[in-house]
């Protein structure tokens, strides 16, 4: 409660915002919070529609948005026009997010809100994550970081206000699935996006596939590979994602982890 009365407060001090709305776990706590604690009529939404975000991601948006009485936006986005972003390099995530959000900054202002919050938390340092520096210059407010509120803390507490989104998997951008360096296309992010859904369906909810070229690289939670085999779903998890396009199908060893593609980072 202490954390909660925290980000309460940092929100009174806003005054009128908005909230750039992923559908995720931590930004829809965000935004439930910043309703209950400043009302509809000082509080936006305000969220990205681009090739980058997973289908499924954009399904719990428009769940979560039928459920509450709220003004909001959607903003159409095509990343591939963002100079840089194709290319992939280490830096791509401060790329994308920095051009992203001055559109997310200039809707906000068209409508008479100066202060953008994005739903950022304490776990969120941890890893290597160059989107953080472009909030940062840009001036968005991360008040879920700035009250202390881990991963595990924000869907304790989601569970506690009835959000559907407590439990849901972290999904993120689906360019997180290309190595550096290596061209994102738009068929890549499909394939990626239409595999994942494959698997969430079979009943494997965190996850990620990898797209290494034509090779799907799957992470799955320990427990989930087991699953994998005993019940022999290895053949038509293979046969799937070689309709979706890719030629080789291979299973992680260690399993799920955010940022595995940061691990080829000198550090």
């Amino acid at each position: 409660m202490e954390k909660l009365d925290r980000l309460q407060e940092l929100l009174k001090s806003y005054g009128k915002v908005a909230v750039a709305y992923s559908g995720g776990v931590d930004s829809s706590f965000l935004l439930k919070v910043a309703l209950d604690t400043l009302g509809k009529e000082n509080v936006m939404g305000i969220t990205i529609l681009s090739s980058v975000t997973p289908r499924e991601e954009l399904a719990e948006t428009e769940k979560f948005l039928n459920s509450m009485d709220m003004n909001h936006i959607f903003i159409k986005k095509d990343v591939f026009e963002i100079p840089g972003f194709k290319e992939n390099p280490m830096d791509r995530c401060y790329i994308c997010k920095h051009k992203i959000f001055e559109e997310i900054l200039e809707r906000a202002k068209e409508k008479g809100i100066s202060v953008v919050l994005d739903g950022t938390n304490a776990d969120d340092e941890g890893d290597y994550r160059p989107g953080l520096k472009a909030l940062q210059e840009l001036q968005v407010l991360s008040p879920l970081k700035l009250s202390g509120f881990t991963k595990n803390e924000i869907r304790a507490a989601s569970k506690e206000l009835k959000l559907h989104t407590w439990d849901k998997p972290s999904l993120a951008c689906l360019a997180s699935r290309v190595p550096y360096y290596e061209e994102i296309t738009e068929e890549k992010l499909q394939m990626v996006d239409q595999a994942e859904a494959f698997l969430r369906n079979l009943g494997f909810m965190q996850l990620r596939v990898r797209c290494h070229g034509k090779l799907a690289r799957i992470e799955l939670l320990p427990e989930d590979v087991k699953r994998v085999f005993l019940e022999d779903l290895n053949k038509p998890i293979n046969v799937k994602l070689k309709e979706i396009g890719f030629q080789y199908v291979s299973m992680d060893l260690i399993g799920y982890r955010t940022g595995s593609l940061n691990e080829v980072l000198v550090k």
